[in-house]
């Protein structure tokens, strides 16, 4: 059995960028334009969580506004100054604030970037197998497989 080496440090910004924008289905995708995501956990073989030094450009957002059935998330802003979405309405971030989304209440949440700077951001959230995300604001619904990738449909559960 071959052993998988992984690096014991990296500068964050070194990281090679996600492969693809986006896992969401076509019709969703041109959205997530301006947004690049560096996975970091995966650099050292993490597989319960991850972990992700994401970029927004101007006018760009995080993801659709969702909401997560098991998984936990959590953002730390390193850059910018972005507006974070939820049922509660907008809430100005900057440099130093950090956020988290309980897993479970239905409260749908989603980075902007307004300003003419990018955002520069962690973002951590767990991989528990069996996790769902809803949309508030698309005809969309995710679910997370045993394989832990996402699978999506439309609310009523027709594929794309």
């Amino acid at each position: 059995m071959e052993k998988t080496t992984f690096p014991l440090a990296i500068h964050a910004k070194d990281a090679p960028p996600r492969v693809s924008p986006s896992n969401y289905p076509p019709e969703f995708r041109e959205r997530m334009r301006g947004r690049f995501k560096q996975p970091l956990g995966d650099l050292f073989g993490l597989g319960n969580f991850g972990v992700n030094l994401t970029r927004l450009a101007p006018q760009a957002v995080s993801a659709l506004r969702h909401a997560h059935s098991c998984q936990d998330e959590f953002v730390f802003i390193l850059e910018g100054y972005p507006a974070l979405l939820t049922d509660a309405g907008t809430t100005a971030l900057s440099p130093g604030m950090c956020a988290g989304f309980r897993a479970g209440t239905g409260d749908g949440h989603q980075l902007v970037n307004l300003s003419n700077a990018d955002v520069v951001y962690l973002e951590v959230g767990d991989r528990t197998p069996g996790d769902t995300a809803s949309y508030p604001d698309d005809d969309i619904q995710a679910f997370l497989g045993q394989d832990k990738k996402w699978r999506f449909t439309h609310k009523d559960g027709s594929p794309y």
